[in-house]
């Protein structure tokens, strides 16, 4: 595929599969050819929005596409396991939405399918791909702060009590954590790595989600990081690293940054601004995946299946501490 585009089918419908098609039309390599849904109509719908020739009513119609190199799987996440292993099956790479499963159990599963069809297979954490992100992470590296000493991040956004809505409702794998929480997590695994020993609280609603909750992860070093998720509240979801000779500050939505201020003792403070964002941020995933596709990868080396599955224990973790389980775990 060097010498054409590469070809994206998306699977699922909503806000988050239509995001990214508009972000795959900003880049010329790349073409989307095929969209699934489970109900045909919405497929069709899809379909005509954005000019994808051919829809599909099932996820296996998809998958058997031959002219489909990869798949971004957009399904909330608790369809992620069946429609991740309904593409690898039909012999598509996947690109699947965070959080990559509803537990570690259910992503190893995932890898070990796409290690068995030798199929790329990477989690759509666009977070870590961020240019600013990764310019953190490079900070850290380079030892402009020292050693991290801590992590703290948040991100909470008043949702309201709808009736009905998926992110109140167990049965969807609902609450803060592995829609939110995710987040913090991941970030904080970016720069400590996976922790030694979790502590964690949490506001379960009547319906059995987590509305808040918070999480202090401990690491033989003796760094922590201090990460909390909410539907309750919002917050300027902002994220600071604390090291043994400076901290970076993120303002806000440190998951997606448009600026960062690096505090170094003995240093004037050097603010960070990111370049103007195209289309809605989607673009660095996407041009990882098609990077790696064209190096014939099975994963990427920035959005690595060791991570997913390490964060994915932590959060596990989390869950059995504060008592939320979902229907069918």
């Amino acid at each position: 595929m060097s010498d054409r585009p590469v070809r994206w089918g998306i699977l699922a419908t909503g806000p988050m599969a239509a995001a990214f098609t508009e972000d795959l039309a900003l880049i010329p390599e790349a073409e989307v050819v095929a969209v699934s849904s489970r109900s045909e109509h919405s497929a069709r719908l899809f379909a005509d929005r954005f000019s994808i020739p051919r829809p599909y009513g099932s996820w296996q119609a998809l998958a058997a596409d031959p002219e489909v190199d990869v798949v971004y799987v957009a399904t909330p996440h608790a369809h992620h396991l069946a429609a991740t292993t309904a593409c690898l099956d039909g012999g598509k790479a996947v690109l699947c939405e965070k959080p990559f499963a509803l537990n570690r159990a259910q992503a190893a599963s995932m890898a070990a399918l796409a290690e068995r069809h030798s199929l790329f297979l990477m989690e759509a954490m666009w977070t870590s791909l961020n240019p600013l992100v990764r310019r953190v992470r490079s900070m850290v590296d380079e030892g402009l702060i020292g050693e991290v000493r801590s992590v703290h991040a948040d991100f909470s956004g008043r949702v309201p009590h709808v009736p009905g809505s998926r992110l109140r409702d167990p049965a969807a794998s609902g609450g803060a954590l592995l829609d939110l929480g995710t987040y913090p997590v991941s970030f904080a695994h970016l720069l400590l790595g996976p922790p030694d020993r979790v502590a964690a609280w949490a506001d379960l609603t009547d319906e059995g989600v987590d509305e808040s909750t918070a999480m202090v992860l401990g690491y033989d070093s003796g760094a922590m990081a201090v990460l909390s998720c909410s539907l309750a509240a919002d917050s300027a979801r902002g994220a600071v690293v604390h090291g043994t000779a400076g901290r970076i500050e993120i303002p806000a939505d440190f998951y997606n940054p448009r600026s960062l201020v690096l505090r170094r003792d003995g240093h004037d403070p050097q603010t960070l601004v990111a370049e103007p964002q195209s289309g809605n941020g989607y673009g660095h995933q996407a041009r990882e995946v098609m990077r790696c596709l064209r190096e014939k990868r099975t994963q990427s080396d920035l959005v690595p299946l060791r991570g997913t599955l390490e964060v994915m224990g932590t959060l596990d973790r989390v869950r059995e501490l504060v008592g939320l389980r979902y229907p069918g775990e």
